[in-house]
């Protein structure tokens, strides 16, 4: 279960918790709320130390450049113009 569904747990039991009159026989939709919160709460926690855990930092690497050894001529023409 993602970040994504701990959030819809909490939100689902905030409002079967605060939000919701209805009455069943053999259910208290208060306490299923509140257990849907708690799983939640920690779906979260958990998410997130395993997400803090699994974060490699990764020092940037500056990039190589090879360049060809230039070759100066003795007459002036070191540009390449004179060949």
């Amino acid at each position: 279960m993602g970040l994504g569904g701990c959030i819809i747990l909490i939100a689902v039991g905030a409002i079967l918790t605060f939000a919701t009159d209805w009455h069943m026989q053999g259910v208290n939709l208060t306490v299923v709320g509140l257990i849907l919160m708690a799983v939640g709460l920690i779906g979260v926690a958990t998410f997130s130390g395993i997400a803090r855990r699994r974060r490699v930092v990764v020092p940037p690497t500056a990039p190589v450049v090879d360049e060809e050894p230039r070759h100066h001529r003795v007459d002036g023409y070191s540009d390449g113009y004179g060949v």
